[in-house]
């Protein structure tokens, strides 16, 4: 109904009744009044030409992306894990084959490619009990280190910025966070990684309203409590490209990074018995 929306948009801003849009193009009358009250779902063609008609090709490539993602642009957790958080991480695994330069803003846990199998654990069964979906954590937890193995590939790149808030957040027991911090570290000296934090006293630019992920410059993906977005108009692209740039201007990188996770473990620490500060 959006997409239909704009497309009336357009023909009024051109001037032109449905009558007079639908004889220029050959098409019934009936077409125009479906596509615009989103009864039909256009074709790339009929973008196309209603874009030609309607002088506004302006507009072609943000309403084809509209129209590409219309299934996935608000996807609702509870159909999207209809099928298991198994099945999810599936999905995803193929996204990711898709993809060459992968860019993540975090600001409250810790992005699922860099996850331990136990941190992983936590969070699946997290939505396990919010969306009361089948139990498939284990199977869930597997796919998803399966995905892991792309960070090893040197055809794609990965830029992550977390900030200090998602390494002391407790979303799982003291001694897990510890082997997941532990983990970051590690994987920050992949040659094809870069992994950035925010420090509690970085000046922010923009406030850390949400966490999101740049897949190239295709998509957005944001994940709410309801559904995970995916927008893909190049102004949506373009805006969130521009805001990852100033969230990671600001983070520290290498030594300084590590000096921060470091500092969260040693805090961290004092609540696991027999753990020393420093790690030793």
């Amino acid at each position: 109904m959006a997409l239909g929306k704009r497309l009336r948009e357009l023909r009024r801003r051109a001037d032109m009744s449905g009558r007079q849009l639908a004889e220029s193009l050959s098409w019934p009358p009936s077409k125009v009044s479906k596509l615009e009250n989103g009864r039909q779902t256009p074709t790339d063609h009929d973008i196309r030409e209603w874009t030609r008609v309607t002088g506004s090709e302006a507009e072609t490539e943000a309403l084809l992306a509209s129209l590409h993602t219309l299934e996935v642009q608000h996807a609702e957790w509870q159909r999207q894990l209809r099928s298991g958080l198994k099945a999810h991480q599936q999905e995803i695994a193929g996204l990711d084959a898709r993809t060459r330069f992968f860019r993540a803003f975090e600001s409250t846990f810790i992005p699922g490619l860099l996850q331990t199998a136990e941190y992983a654990q936590y969070r699946f069964a997290q939505s396990v009990a919010v969306f009361d979906v089948r139990d498939d954590v284990h199977e869930a937890v597997a796919a998803r280190m399966r995905r892991q193995e792309i960070l090893y590939r040197r055809d794609k790149r990965f830029h992550f910025v977390l900030t200090e808030a998602a390494l002391r957040y407790r979303l799982c027991p003291p001694e897990v966070m510890l082997g997941q911090l532990d983990r970051l570290v590690s994987l920050s000296a992949l040659p094809n990684v870069r992994l950035g934090v925010i420090g509690f006293e970085a000046a922010y630019p923009v406030a850390p309203a949400h966490g999101f992920w740049l897949l190239d410059d295709d998509r957005v993906m944001v994940e709410t409590f309801s559904a995970e977005l995916n927008l893909a108009q190049p102004q949506e692209t373009r805006l969130y490209g521009r805001l990852f740039e100033q969230l990671a201007s600001i983070a520290s990188y290498g030594r300084s990074a590590r000096a921060i996770v470091t500092r969260v473990v040693d805090d961290l620490a004092a609540h696991v018995p027999g753990v020393i500060e420093g790690g030793e």
